[in-house]
């Protein structure tokens, strides 16, 4: 039915459609809305009417976008938008996209606003209920070089900026809105609260989204899709292919097996933990294969970041397949995709994250396999994973765990890949998160991690000379894996990782911590 999520319409009433201009941020919106108990879905802004009319949304967000209104051929919104009757908020480019579709004008602005801005709010709104008061001076962040100079038909101006005469303007009777800064960002301390008062007060949503509510419709959607079939799933270890693994074994037992790939790329005793929590604790049907003498080979005179990538995810596909044929093979193959992975995949065509991502499997199978997909968190971003793995009792060591790439240490080791570096890397990465555990600072930080850098520097140790490798560390926190900030460790703690790691771990003389931020965005931090 729709080419993205699955939704069960029935289970999800209260629903919010997001058309994509090809924001780098667009998915945020998604987060403050499920955030707030709303199921929405993201489509490309070019979705069809008949689409749209199928999916009956309580109401619409146009997203922003990196394109000009006044460009040739720039994108629209599907005038079913505004013929449905539904409410509908615009976001920076949405907002001007709705403007101009309606009647109104837009322009190249003079004066630019990129990044925090105020706004003074003009006039009461249904937007601002309860969070901006006439007359308030409130901070928010823009991404603008046009600007709406002339309203449509209906429409007020209820905000202002330095470089926006109008931006924020509402049309009440139709239930429109336009905001030219962006909520969804934590930029915009209000943000949340705006949109939450459009999709609870404007639209009516109730806000019952919840995940208990979603386990047990994925049971049952899992348990009607493959019926008697035989699904096998491909377990790293990490959160998405463990929760969707616990999943389906809820739901079909025994016809589940998984294949656990040991690329020789993971962190210290990893694979050991993969085979005693899934084998012992949820006695799910597991077949181990080591292949990591034949991913090392491989990769011995490799280079290029993302030749590793490929590299590894071809050789992963080979061995995968070689074991599903050992045990005869099966009806399904189960992944771990999430609604971030699927978003990208349709994304907006020329927006910034069609090329930044390349490692996920969202596109289908090789026709060779001749199995069908089942992915059971398809609908969900990451935080919302973690949520489901408590609810399926799944240790916090592995719902809890650090994001860490399908490649691996392979990417953490600019150059050529060898064993030596693999085991320098591991032993580094190890203490350093040893220290962070110690610490009591594992949960505060979104994702912790050792690279080893492809310079060797001299140092002096004691009375002699040294000539080794360097080790950047790096820390980041975030509230939603799109916008991060480095974690601010004290000198003390970091003068400890760098004096254990330097001692522990020979071959590394030098320790430096990067303190690179990640504005929004949607590059990973790998």
């Amino acid at each position: 039915m729709l080419q993205g999520a699955m939704t069960d319409l029935a289970l999800n009433p209260d629903r919010i459609l997001i058309l994509d201009f090809g924001s780098q941020v667009t998915q945020l919106i998604a987060r403050r809305l499920r955030e707030s108990g709303v199921y929405c879905e993201i489509w490309p802004y070019s979705a069809s009417a008949e689409r749209i009319r199928a999916f009956a949304p309580l109401g619409i967000i146009l997203s922003g976008g990196p394109a000009s209104v006044s460009d040739h051929e720039s994108p629209r919104a599907p005038q079913e938008v505004f013929e449905a009757g539904v409410p509908v908020l615009g976001i920076c480019y949405g907002q001007m996209a709705m403007c101009e579709q309606l009647g109104g004008e837009v322009a190249q602005s003079d004066h630019r606003e990129f990044g925090r801005a105020m706004v003074d709010v003009t006039e009461p709104c249904a937007l601002f209920r309860g969070v901006w008061e006439k007359g308030a001076r409130e901070q928010v962040w823009m991404s603008h070089g046009d600007r709406v100079i002339r309203l449509p038909a209906g429409f007020r101006a209820v905000a202002v900026s330095e470089g926006a005469p109008f931006a924020a303007f509402a049309d009440d009777n139709r239930r429109f809105y336009g905001l030219m800064f962006h909520p969804e960002v934590v930029h915009t301390p209000h943000g949340a609260q705006l949109l939450r008062n459009f999709t609870h007060d404007v639209v009516g949503c109730r806000g019952g989204w919840t995940m208990a509510g979603f386990r047990d419709a994925q049971i049952a959607r899992i348990r009607e899709q493959v019926g008697t079939g035989r699904v096998i799933c491909g377990l790293s270890g990490g959160v998405d292919s463990s929760v969707a693994a616990v999943l389906i074994h809820e739901a079909i037992g025994d016809q589940l097996t998984c294949i656990f790939v040991d690329h020789g790329l993971l962190r210290a005793g990893e694979a050991a933990d993969v085979l005693s929590t899934f084998r012992d604790r949820f006695n799910i049907k597991l077949v181990h294969r080591d292949a990591s003498a034949m991913f090392l080979d491989a990769l011995a005179d490799v280079t290029d970041p993302e030749t590793k990538r490929k590299t590894i995810g071809r050789l992963f596909i080979e061995v995968f397949e070689q074991e599903a044929e050992k045990i005869g093979g099966a009806d399904f193959l189960a992944q771990g995709t999430l609604y971030p992975d699927v978003i990208e995949s349709v994304s907006f065509a020329g927006g910034p994250s069609v090329t930044i991502k390349s490692h996920h499997n969202v596109g289908g199978l090789p026709e060779r396999m001749r199995m069908r997909l089942v992915e059971p968190l398809r609908e969900l971003f990451k935080d919302e994973v973690r949520k489901l793995g408590r609810e399926l009792h799944i240790p916090d060591a592995i719902v809890g765990r650090h994001p860490f790439p399908g490649p691996g240490l392979a990417i953490r080791i600019p150059g050529a890949i060898t064993r030596d570096k693999l085991e320098l890397l591991r032993r580094a990465d190890a203490i350093f998160l040893d220290e962070i555990r110690t610490a009591g600072l594992y949960d505060a930080i979104w994702q912790a991690f050792a690279v080893l850098l492809p310079v060797r520097t001299v140092g002096v140790m004691g009375d002699g000379r040294t000539y080794d490798f360097a080790c950047a560390l790096r820390a980041v926190t975030s509230s939603d894996g799109m916008t991060a900030e480095f974690y601010p460790f004290d000198m003390g703690f970091l003068g400890r990782v760098a004096n254990r790691i330097v001692n522990e771990v020979r071959g590394i003389n030098r320790v430096t911590y990067d303190i690179t931020s990640k504005p929004p965005g949607t590059i990973e931090w790998e």
